[in-house]
């Protein structure tokens, strides 16, 4: 049997790619995703006025303790000593945008962490403004970029 997927061993058991004798490089991810809400609730938390308090500062560091946690919560990812993490928050007029942008020097890629990154961000902004609009839609988490690595560069168009 070929194995062309690399979380699979060569009898189609699930195994944690061996990066040991990788050399370090540097690396990054950048990620984004966006909740959609009511003027009410996006108006709540652009004022300060939701009842749960600080929503984007809560989101924040959600966001990052998620992203230094992806291997636990993400099957066969490594555990990753991330170097930088920033999360930022852009408003739209129906909702929020959010983008995390990690890096490290490592063996492997932080595209995962970055992603966990911005869908938590999401997910902590939905559960602090649930009370003002439990309909928020949180959509179109996806990646923008990663450098570093056998693979190379890589953007979305």
């Amino acid at each position: 049997m070929t194995n062309k997927l690399t979380h699979l061993n060569s009898t189609g058991t699930a195994t944690m790619v061996n990066v040991g004798s990788k050399t370090p490089t540097d690396r990054l991810a950048r990620a984004t995703g966006v909740i959609k809400m009511s003027v009410d609730a996006l108006t709540a938390i652009k004022t300060g006025d939701a009842p749960k308090g600080n929503v984007l500062g809560t989101a924040r560091i959600a966001a990052i303790m998620a992203a230094k946690e992806t291997a636990k919560i993400i099957p066969l990812c490594h555990p990753l000593p991330i170097d930088f993490i920033s999360i930022d928050f852009e408003f739209l007029a129906d909702g929020i945008r959010v983008f995390s942008n990690v890096k490290i020097t490592g063996k492997t890629g932080v595209e995962m962490e970055a992603m966990v990154a911005v869908t938590v961000a999401l997910l902590t902004i939905y559960d602090m403004a649930k009370a003002l609009d439990k309909g928020m839609i949180i959509e179109n988490v996806r990646l923008l970029e990663k450098r570093g690595g056998k693979s190379g560069d890589w953007a979305k168009n």
